[in-house]
């Protein structure tokens, strides 16, 4: 009777250890994993307000952000949510603490107004960010119909 509780006892503990080794494989699994994807973008604005701009201007607006993760983060592709909106990508990855820039060209002879998504494909913990552009593109003043009016006076 005393060798089978004997074998009880270290049955149960055995099992314990098994349980408790299981439990800290988890932890180190979940542990790595996070720390594999951390890196982070951390955008100074996540959208530019174009605000009330006259036809044919400047279009081109730049998005800075800050990688504020441990591993570089790398942009595999941006998508914009219309033809009309042309974002441009950093070539190189972004290394920890440093900044980075995506350029976005609006086509400012479409007329009224706008607001348009950009679609950031990374490798950072959020693997898709959406970033916005929005404004009113005007009428405005055309060069060629001003002289063309000071010339007849």
């Amino acid at each position: 009777m005393v060798h089978f509780l004997k074998q009880i006892i270290i049955l149960n503990f055995t099992v314990k250890l098994f349980i408790m080794k299981a439990i800290g494989s988890l932890l180190v699994i979940v542990f790595i994993s996070f720390s594999m994807n951390s890196q982070e973008f951390k955008f100074e604005s996540e959208t530019i307000n174009y605000g009330k701009i006259a036809k044919s201007s400047n279009g081109e607006r730049t998005f800075v952000f800050t990688n504020v993760g441990e591993q570089p983060i790398i942009i595999n592709k941006i998508q914009s949510s219309c033809g009309c909106t042309v974002p441009e990508k950093p070539k190189k990855p972004i290394m920890p603490g440093e900044k980075g820039k995506i350029k976005v060209s609006y086509d400012t002879k479409r007329m009224g107004g706008f607001s348009k998504q950009i679609t950031i494909f990374s490798n950072a913990k959020t693997a898709r960010k959406v970033i916005k552009i929005k404004g009113f593109v005007d009428k405005g003043i055309d060069l060629e119909k001003e002289k063309s009016m000071l010339s007849n006076n």
